[in-house]
């Protein structure tokens, strides 16, 4: 009786001291973490908000799950815009972008390209596939204006200048997406549509950033170009006007001749 009793003694204080290390332990983690925040926000300024990161890579067109999402404490000031809180903001949206792991995800990566794609007058946008490699190992951005060549087995041609880029699936690290998911959309005349499609489903397509030098040199070669243009609508424009004087000089000369004959008679 006594020895039953000393062991339910015992287990009591084994039960407590193990009580006692599970709060010390959550205390240790709960003291770990406000470290941390405080280090981070020392470090960054700026409060923590909870936001949505991938877990893995997304794929463009794919339909957000749950386990494709998770949500982590974030310092606010190093969000990117419309940085997304809550999963439910997230999970069943379909990406019209890719989205890598670990990225915070944002709103921009669900906008229809519709919404978010200024094509130029008389142009139309198309988008073709683009590794890292062939996009200047990722530096291509919107706004910027590449040769574009197509690459075969045997043969390299420039099948396009000066192209306007509207659109890159280069990520918010600063990257092509990894293998075959990266794209470039292209601002391009009508007629090139067919020919552009065409070389990247036959061969591989390389955009190239031509240097300061040579950017200057084609848009004075434009500039001279459209200037030669006005200047030839303008000639033609006087021509006309001289033939339309002429014809009216002649027309008054006529008449005036005739005129005069009748007043002989």
């Amino acid at each position: 009786m006594i020895r039953q009793k000393r062991m339910t003694i015992i287990a009591v204080a084994c039960g407590i001291a193990c009580a006692a290390c599970v709060a010390a332990f959550m205390i240790s983690v709960q003291g770990q973490a406000d470290a941390a925040r405080a280090e981070a926000l020392a470090r960054y300024g700026g409060e923590q908000v909870e936001v949505c990161v991938a877990t893995r890579d997304i794929a463009m067109g794919e339909r957000v799950d749950l386990s494709a999402v998770e949500t982590k404490l974030w310092v606010a000031d190093l969000l990117p815009e419309g940085a997304l809180q809550s999963s439910g903001d997230v999970v069943g949206k379909t990406a019209t972008s890719s989205i890598l792991k670990g990225e915070v995800v944002s709103a921009k990566r669900f906008e229809s390209a519709r919404d978010s794609l200024d094509v130029p007058a008389g142009k139309e946008a198309v988008s073709v596939p683009a590794k890292a490699v062939q996009a200047v190992g990722g530096a291509i951005r919107p706004g910027m204006s590449v040769d574009v060549y197509s690459s075969g087995d045997t043969t390299t041609s420039a099948i396009a200048r000066s192209v306007l880029v509207l659109a890159t699936s280069v990520g918010d690290g600063g990257s092509l997406v990894p293998a075959e998911s990266g794209w470039v959309t292209l601002a391009v005349a009508p007629d090139k549509v067919q020919e552009i499609i065409a070389a990247s489903n036959k061969t591989s397509l390389y955009f190239v950033l031509p240097g300061a030098e040579e950017k200057q040199e084609k848009q004075e070669a434009s500039a001279s170009s459209a200037s030669s243009a006005a200047s030839s609508s303008s000639k033609t424009a006087s021509s006309a006007s001289s033939a339309s004087a002429s014809a009216t000089s002649s027309s008054t000369s006529a008449s005036s001749s005739a005129s005069s004959k009748k007043e002989g008679k």
